[in-house]
């Protein structure tokens, strides 16, 4: 990386306004409502947040100088006085007439190369705290689940589907009966025949898509093995799921929201999970491949005109 890019990522560089806000976003539903307020707060007055103390804020927003704390924490920052310096860059940048940013790191008139090479370290950051934040543990127990199962059931909506889509195709070209269903009735009525020996994975970022949770909840209660891969893993769906794999909660904007940030970690725990399977099932899993390579041969090949 070259120094004019690396001054470009460097670690101490204030958030865009945009990225805040996105990100209050996104957690609020996971906060109590007096983090909430906070939360709120910082995010819609960062000038004035910024002037006040911890008690300040505490006294403005109505609650305690431990809520205030713990928001700070839950946004990213280790301490109210690393949230307090973020806030005061973020004035600075609203006040500097600088041009919008569309990201939270690319402004509107950025050269096409400053986004390529903007957004390619910050997946790499994000495939690298989730790698950072998986449990191995869980993982692995996931992965013996998954690998002696009779049937495995994957449930996702909107971004996510496409991510569940990938892991039942990986799964079922190395043999394994997989389905990936992103209507939420047949998401359902296909749990229902699920039991003790199957496994279901749901995928969501919120760790709170209804529509995600009913059909893991089905099937667990029906007895068989369930999965969370999830952002939350304190989120609604996690009561339901045997194994927790957790992704990373990458910072969000505008034109980057959770939909775009989640999938790049979804899609490193899945890999982790299908490389996990085919390595437990490797002496029926190589041959599968190999014939689904073979099956496709003259689909990748010119046809002789």
């Amino acid at each position: 990386m070259t120094n004019d890019v690396k001054e470009i990522f460097k670690a101490d560089s204030p958030p865009a306004p945009a990225a805040l806000a996105a990100k209050v976003r996104t957690l609020a539903p996971s906060m109590t409502r007096s983090m909430q307020r906070v939360a709120e707060a910082v995010a819609g007055d960062p000038a004035g947040c910024a002037a006040l103390t911890v008690t300040g804020l505490a006294e403005l927003t109505g609650t305690s100088e431990a809520t205030v704390v713990r928001t700070a924490r839950l946004l990213g920052y280790p301490g109210y006085r690393d949230l307090r310096l973020a806030l005061a860059g973020l004035a600075a940048h609203q006040q500097s007439g600088r041009a919008p940013a569309v990201t939270a790191d690319i402004a509107v008139d950025d050269p096409i190369a400053d986004v390529v090479s903007k957004l390619a370290y910050d997946e790499q950051q994000t495939l690298a705290d989730t790698a950072a934040g998986l449990d191995t543990v869980q993982l692995g127990a996931a992965v013996s689940a998954a690998a002696t199962a009779r049937r495995i059931d994957v449930y996702g909506v909107g971004a996510s589907s496409l991510v569940g889509q990938d892991l039942a195709q990986k799964l079922l070209r190395i043999g394994l009966i997989a389905h990936a269903h992103t209507d939420p009735h047949l998401a359902v009525t296909n749990a229902v025949q699920l039991r003790s020996g199957d496994v279901a994975i749901a995928i969501t970022h919120s760790g709170s898509t209804g529509d995600v949770i009913e059909p893991l909840r089905v099937a667990f209660d029906h007895g068989a093995t369930t999965i969370a891969i999830t952002g939350r893993p304190d989120g609604p769906v996690t009561q339901y799921a045997d194994h927790i794999l957790t992704t990373s909660t990458a910072r969000e904007s505008e034109l980057r929201p959770a939909a775009m940030s989640s999938r790049t970690s979804q899609l490193l725990v899945v890999d982790c999970l299908f490389i996990g399977v085919a390595q437990r099932t490797y002496e029926t899993a190589a041959p599968a491949l190999s014939a689904s390579y073979e099956a496709l041969a003259h689909r990748r090949n010119p046809r002789s005109r």
